[in-house]
């Protein structure tokens, strides 16, 4: 790592933001005789949204046909189990069960079986209510789908990696540092930085610039000239209890069916890389980033788990951790597909995911 003040007046490439984005795009663009820095406003990289989830390795089932979701999900799933493997980064195919707990839901079960397929996602299992019992005997339901290519990853080895391979290549990781705005020069061929860090703020150029900023990806969108058409953001919380006990119920990621017109995917069960179990998310939309934990989860959680787990001891939940997904939609909307703004949209040459090198 770096100092900002020994950025040079003016560099290839700037990366705003350090998560699992910045720090991928910063691997791919590294390379020797190339200046590629990565901004980040915290002391060490991944400390907001690429930390605080699930570590779940998605299928691609649930969005819809077409979208950037599905499609990128599909695909980059298999690129990121190869790229673990590669890397020796700890991961495993350990697979998901989604939980039918009544009868009106086996529509609902029908209804993801064909989404998945329709997203390329054909490896999707019927279980009965017997077959559900000899592979998870601690869930309860009538009957499930299981999907072997849903898997967990360790995050953080995961982000080390893309790090470190990209620093071999000679891009730099700036921390501590907060961009305050970004602009033009007069001829528009070269973007203006304006950063602080320590309370000293700093100015370069640079040729090529990543908006990679997460919870603040907008606020910095604002500041470019051109085309405005910035969607809103909306925080939308989620809260994780791990599991007190001595005992470790599950060896499968369990969800229960997807409840109507709702922004998660219900209270489920998660694994990571030790085998420990985590229950969560929720969804609350929040105005400010905030990742405060209450001390104990509502009772409606306790409700929520014994559907599909009705042995969850009373007492049992402790509270981990919380995170912030930045959604398009506010709450009671539908969900919105991703959205890639680059130079097309704003009118400005070096702006991701056009590269001048």
């Amino acid at each position: 790592m770096i100092r900002i003040q020994d950025i040079m007046e003016k560099v290839d490439t700037v990366i705003i933001g350090a998560g699992v984005i910045g720090l991928a795009i910063a691997r791919q663009l590294a390379r020797p005789g190339k200046s590629v820095f990565v901004l980040e406003q915290h002391s060490n990289f991944g400390e907001e949204t690429s930390s605080r989830n699930s570590e779940v390795t998605h299928a691609g089932i649930y969005y819809p046909s077409g979208s950037l979701k599905a499609s990128l999900c599909v695909r980059g799933k298999a690129l990121l189990y190869d790229y673990c493997e590669q890397q020796s980064i700890p991961c495993g195919r350990i697979g998901k069960l989604i939980v039918a707990t009544a009868a009106e839901e086996i529509s609902q079960l029908e209804h993801i079986y064909s989404q998945a397929a329709a997203n390329g996602v054909r490896d999707l299992q019927w279980l009965s209510q017997e077959e559900l019992k000899k592979k998870e005997p601690a869930v309860t339901g009538i009957a499930a789908l299981f999907s072997p290519s849903t898997g967990i990853i360790d995050s953080h080895t995961y982000m080390q990696t893309l790090l470190m391979q990209a620093t071999q290549n000679e891009a730099e990781l700036v921390t501590d540092t907060r961009v305050l705005s970004v602009s033009c020069n007069s001829k528009q061929d070269d973007f203006l930085v304006t950063a602080v860090t320590n309370g000293e703020t700093y100015q370069f150029q640079s040729r090529n610039l990543v908006n990679a900023a997460g919870l603040g990806a907008q606020q910095i969108a604002a500041d470019l000239p051109g085309n405005k058409s910035i969607p809103p953001l909306y925080y939308c919380k989620g809260h994780y209890y791990s599991l007190q006990s001595n005992h470790q119920p599950f060896r499968h990621l369990v969800y229960p069916v997807p409840e109507h017109n709702t922004t998660g995917l219900g209270i489920h069960a998660t694994l990571d890389m030790s085998g420990n179990t985590r229950f969560g998310p929720d969804t609350t939309y929040i105005d400010t980033v905030d990742y405060c934990m209450p001390a104990e989860p509502p009772e409606s959680w306790y409700a929520a788990i014994r559907r599909y787990w009705p042995a969850l001891p009373d007492g049992a939940l402790q509270p981990d951790y919380s995170g912030i997904r930045p959604k398009l939609q506010p709450a009671g909307e539908a969900s919105r597909d991703f959205v890639i703004q680059g130079h097309e949209t704003h009118g400005l040459p070096g702006l991701i995911p056009s590269f001048r090198y």
